[in-house]
């Protein structure tokens, strides 16, 4: 049996999505809920490796004041968040590491109920804009054609220019049933648009899969690396082999990532041996994580579907089948979130979120920033969603190939032609 790690979730992301009774949450890559924000034993604290030009801070306190002329707002609160927060944006981590209040840090513990009302998205801060990474299966984000790269502009007909992710999302939260209205920007082509989306109860389902139509082809589809993913996926690759199918696509396009054990037994049920995945922690020491099932893994011809939705758990797998040259990679290339986000809590119940280590495929190659990319490149238009295994049940092999999935059109053609020599 597995050993059950801690949770590790998205690096950074955060869901627009409301827990029910409560507000939303931040996706970390791993939460350690014990981390101390003291230095440890036997360290001389920060002057060890920094020396902060305190004297020039205190100076400009001082100044602030003597002088600023709105009194009211000078409150030792927000200044000192404010403070903190510069110290960590100094960092350069645009939308990983981060400053969290004490009502922050509640939201995100109230994600480990996961009951969720909202429009199912998952957004991250990149160049300055809160950016949609990916829209949930059959969510209210997807139905009102969200997709991954959008930037939420405005909400309400207010600009958020300037704004904090969280800040953002407070704005986009709401209960199941309620109206949100959004201005999209489109980066690509610059355009703009106003969507309104209602608000609904997200229910994830992890893994499905189906025998594509006129195929004999297993489309395997992983929305999200949440608890029982492996147990899922392994009753339905069972179920694969015992029909005699010839070949998988696994299916991990606008997979926002999830728990790190999750994303290694998926990546195991494939691989005979090596790593899945290389931990590089700050000292630059890394640590090998290896494939960790036992038996025989599924040997079936597969291809893997990705892009730029795909992050994080989602990119480990990803990663590591292509280094094992196990199957091919077929889309876009993938988000590139590739840390684990420890949380360091504060005196008050305030919180720093720090990237302390990065994730790298087996060979090495950098996730962070970077993403995955695909062995053969199919873009896909915006307008196109992809097919998905639930409605395939009904579609017939000419409506199939009359989809428009470009990418998935392209894995069964991979699949159907004779391996080269």
């Amino acid at each position: 049996m597995q050993q059950q790690r801690s949770p590790v979730w998205i690096t950074g992301l955060l869901l627009l999505t409301l827990l029910v009774g409560l507000g939303g949450g931040i996706l970390l890559d791993r939460e350690v809920l014990g981390a101390s924000s003291q230095s440890p034993p036997g360290t001389a604290g920060p002057a060890a490796t920094t020396n902060l030009d305190y004297s020039l801070i205190n100076h400009a306190l001082e100044i602030i004041d003597q002088n600023y002329v709105d009194r009211p707002a000078i409150q030792a609160q927000p200044l000192t968040y404010g403070a903190v927060s510069g110290l960590v944006d100094a960092l350069g981590d645009t939308g990983h590491s981060r400053f969290m209040t004490p009502d922050e840090v509640r939201q995100q513990q109230t994600l480990s109920t996961g009951q969720f009302e909202g429009i199912g998205a998952e957004v991250e801060m990149r160049n300055g804009g809160v950016t949609i990474v990916a829209p949930y299966d059959g969510s209210p984000a997807q139905r009102a054609g969200l997709h991954p790269g959008d930037v939420i502009v405005q909400v309400e007909g207010q600009s958020v220019a300037g704004q904090s992710l969280s800040e953002v999302v407070s704005k986009v939260l709401g209960p199941a049933g309620s109206t949100v209205h959004l201005t999209i920007l489109t980066p690509s082509t610059g355009d703009t648009r106003d969507v309104t989306i209602v608000r609904a109860r997200i229910t994830i389902h992890d893994v499905t899969w189906h025998q594509l139509p006129g195929t004999t082809l297993a489309h395997v589809r992983i929305a999200e690396f949440s608890n029982g993913v492996d147990r899922d996926l392994d009753q339905a690759l069972a179920t694969i082999q015992q029909q005699h199918l010839t070949g998988i696509i696994l299916d991990l396009r606008n997979d926002p990532g999830g728990l790190l054990d999750e994303s290694v037994a998926t990546a195991s049920n494939f691989l005979s041996g090596g790593n899945v995945l290389l931990e590089k922690n700050a000292k630059g020491e890394t640590t090998a994580v290896p494939v960790q099932k036992e038996g025989t893994p599924v040997t079936l011809p597969m291809v893997v579907l990705i892009n730029e939705g795909s992050a994080s758990a989602s990119e480990i797998v990803a990663g590591a089948l292509q280094d094992a040259h196990r199957g091919q990679l077929v889309g876009e290339t993938t988000f590139g979130t590739g840390t684990v986000l420890d949380t360091f809590p504060l005196e008050d119940g305030s919180a720093l979120l720090l990237a302390t280590e990065e994730w790298l495929t087996p060979s090495g190659r950098v996730i962070w920033h970077q993403g995955i990319t695909p062995d053969v490149v199919v873009t896909q238009t915006l307008s196109v969603l992809p097919v998905l295994p639930e409605g395939e049940q009904t579609l017939t092999p000419q409506e199939l190939q009359n989809s428009g999935d470009a990418q998935l059109l392209r894995g069964i053609s991979i699949l159907a032609s004779p391996p080269t020599k």
